[in-house]
């Protein structure tokens, strides 16, 4: 304990004996002993602490390392969904150009026809 021995424990303890007297060494042993034991509670409610920061400190880690992958993925899908909308972009025209091309003039010509019987209709009633 401290590098002392017996000895100079002893030493000590008469010393205390003969400067505060008997009246007062057990009080103040009692208090000494309530000190430390408070010191103790003290400092491993310090350590307590500090062990569960570190927890925390790694949760928070690993959560901001979830965060980023879960940015990542939303930006590679993002990408990806504007590059499949160009691409459907892109291929719209051809399909429309090659549907329009397997249509006979008669079916382009039959919506044409009663979308102009309409019109003339309505042109009648308004005269």
């Amino acid at each position: 304990m401290f590098g002392m021995g017996m000895p100079e424990m002893i030493l000590i303890l008469a010393v205390a004996l003969i400067v505060i007297g008997p009246k007062k060494l057990p009080e103040l042993a009692k208090s000494l002993g309530k000190g430390i034991v408070e010191f103790k509670r003290a400092t491993q409610d310090f350590r307590d602490t500090i062990d569960i920061e570190s927890e925390v400190g790694e949760f928070r880690d690993t959560v901001d390392t979830i965060k980023t992958d879960i940015r990542h993925q939303l930006t590679e899908n993002q990408k990806d969904s504007s590059l499949s909308t160009k691409n459907t972009e892109i291929s719209t025209p051809v399909e429309t150009t090659a549907n329009k091309s397997l249509h006979t003039d008669e079916t382009e010509s039959a919506p044409n026809d009663s979308l102009l019987k309409e019109t003339q209709a309505t042109k009648k009633h308004e005269k």
